[in-house]
């Protein structure tokens, strides 16, 4: 390792430490690089680079999944989905807590970011179940939890970007997350049922069929979204791109026919779709000039054969790369960590003979998990800040859903066909 790749190295850990934003340290890493080896010469290629990364189709549906996302909150469905989901099982014991889950399944197949889903379910449920008798640690807990089938669940903006790193079928993505995103929900409920057997939750009064069927009309426009993106995507009427474009027309649609969706807040709702796509934007065109780097200095192979030293079991492999995963998604976001790391794991996928659906979900759970944990988990901020909630209570509450997760994780991990079952029976 040469003098100049170490120091880019210590330049790189220097910048995490102070906390600069990870898309400003990849481009500062980047181009110490060129300067620390005296590679000069490369730098006319950097601006390519750099579009290179944007220079792609299917990355057009990040910012319509997100004015879709912004259209829907606006729109009012956020709330009737949580009353639906209240009156149909609230009146069981710790009633609310199972809606707290169901309620962010249900929101995870419009909006597929987890951290929007975090922020705005806290401002929802926090309050609601804190209201019910439920202790704001963990109401806050839970809500951050159930938030992450948000990548899992289709659409995912993970999905996406992986798709567009790897070749990998975006629309395989999309279908081969849903029975681990039904699976992660399962789990939360046991969890829920296992703390109901030793703590005195709450429960709502039982909702009678009149109040349940009118809030089910109320909703189902709602509940129709999901449904038709991914008939729409399995039937060839329209790519996962154009999806998200159908997703923007439903959901003005569904906003203005229920009168909570108004012209006066479009511009809010554009700005924050600005904002938000041009985060994004900026961190994919610094995380590829970063990953030409990373392919400069020869590391995906490099590193391929120290896989393949240590075992030629893809199981092991897998292992491997979970626990490095799991370790890199506490200090790394998890879009940054996904455009880093897939160009250096994909190579290996082929010597392993790992179908590289499957390992967009593992790699998609395992960097949504680094949301739940410190010290960079940007769900644990967010839901701290909005719940008004200290970050070492949240951490304590989180730990049950937390281990589930993992435990989950490592189905998904060596249950192939629980991933790749529904994809396999449209081809």
């Amino acid at each position: 390792m040469t003098f100049g790749l170490i120091s880019t190295i210590i330049v790189f850990i220097l910048l995490l430490i102070i906390g600069i934003p990870i898309s400003l340290v990849l481009a500062i890493t980047s181009l110490s690089y060129l300067f620390l080896t005296d590679n000069l010469t490369l730098l006319a290629t950097v601006p390519q680079k750099m579009f290179s990364g944007m220079d792609n189709f299917g990355l057009l549906a990040i910012p319509l999944f997100m004015l879709a996302g912004e259209l829907m909150n606006f729109g009012g469905i956020t709330t009737r989905l949580i009353q639906f989901a209240k009156v149909l099982i609230g009146h069981f014991k710790g009633g609310l807590a199972y809606v707290s889950i169901i309620a962010n399944m249900f929101l995870a197949s419009i909006l597929g970011s987890a951290n929007a889903q975090a922020a705005m379910m806290s401002k929802v449920m926090v309050p609601e179940m804190e209201k019910e008798g439920y202790s704001r640690e963990f109401s806050s807990a839970l809500t951050l939890a159930s938030s992450v089938v948000a990548p899992v669940i289709p659409p995912s903006m993970l999905f996406i970007i992986y798709g567009t790193l790897t070749g990998a079928s975006i629309g395989d993505l999309f279908i081969a997350g849903i029975i681990p995103g039904i699976l992660l929900g399962i789990g939360f409920i046991i969890v829920i049922g296992i703390m109901n057997v030793k703590e005195n939750f709450p429960r709502s009064e039982r909702g009678t069929l009149k109040e349940i069927f009118k809030s089910f009309l109320n909703v189902l426009p709602a509940l129709l979204i999901p449904f038709i993106i991914i008939y729409g995507i399995l039937s060839g009427i329209f790519t996962p791109t154009e999806s998200a474009a159908v997703a923007c027309i439903i959901a003005v649609i569904i906003g203005f026919s229920y009168k909570q969706l108004k012209a006066k807040y479009l511009p809010e709702i554009l700005l924050n779709t600005v904002v938000n796509t041009a985060t994004i934007t900026f961190l994919i065109v610094t995380a590829n000039l970063f990953g030409y780097i990373i392919a400069y200095e020869r590391i995906p192979q490099l590193m391929a054969e120290s896989m393949l030293s240590i075992s030629e079991n893809p199981l092991v492999f897998l292992l491997l790369v979970n626990i490095l995963l799991l370790l890199l998604g506490t200090v790394l976001d998890g879009i940054a960590a996904l455009i880093i790391l897939v160009p250096v794991l994909a190579p290996l996928l082929v010597t392993y003979q790992i179908d590289p659906v499957h390992f967009g979900v593992i790699v998609t759970i395992n960097l949504t998990i680094g949301l739940l944990t410190p010290p960079v988990g940007t769900g644990l901020f967010i839901v701290s800040s909005v719940a008004k909630v200290k970050i070492e209570s949240l951490v304590k509450a989180i730990m049950p859903f937390l281990i589930t997760t993992v435990i989950i994780l490592m189905i998904i991990t060596y249950w192939e066909s629980a991933v790749l079952w529904l994809p396999g029976l449209y081809k």
